[in-house]
């Protein structure tokens, strides 16, 4: 019984750690190096830090996330594109009192990214797409902005990265 317990075990463990092949699933052999360029902030309202937080941010992940080199200039693909959206615009609205106007309870922060990815090797994998993410929050902006960008950042990057080397 312990043999055969042993076995379905050891099987079952071979299966599951060779189901989980996410990582670097769709990116084609040929795909070495990719150049991720600068992305601008050319938003009507601009955050000083948010550019390079983004662009460092998009690196970090192909970095971690893939076995590709990131390269200036000559490289197999390249990544770039601006930052045209950042936007704080109340969602629920509290009445204070009478013959007071009415207040923002709560605010949405959005993050719109637009990226293109270009892979001379397959077209097919090519795209000129915009991204946006957006959260809800309570509050002055200011002392909670940075966070709230760095959790906005995150779901963009993952978005991109996910669009751009997992095609889902």
């Amino acid at each position: 019984m312990k043999k055969l317990l042993g076995i379905i075990v050891c099987s079952l463990s071979l299966m599951l750690s060779s189901c989980y092949t996410l990582k670097n699933a769709s990116i084609p052999p040929a795909l070495k190096t990719i150049d991720v360029q600068f992305f601008e902030n050319n938003a009507p309202l601009v955050v000083n830090n948010l550019s390079q937080t983004f662009t460092e941010a998009l690196k970090d992940r192909i970095r971690t996330q893939s076995r590709l080199s990131i390269t200036r200039n000559e490289s197999d693909a390249t990544m770039s594109g601006s930052i045209i959206g950042y936007t704080i615009a109340p969602v629920s609205i509290e009445a204070v009192a009478n013959n007071v106007a009415p207040i923002a309870d709560a605010n949405r922060l959005t993050i719109t990214v637009k990226v293109k990815f270009v892979y001379e090797a397959d077209k097919k994998l090519n795209f000129d797409q915009t991204f946006t993410s957006s959260t809800d929050f309570r509050g002055d902006i200011g002392a909670q902005e940075q966070n709230l960008i760095q959790d906005l950042v995150k779901k963009l990057t993952e978005d991109i990265f996910n669009k751009a080397f997992s095609n889902w």
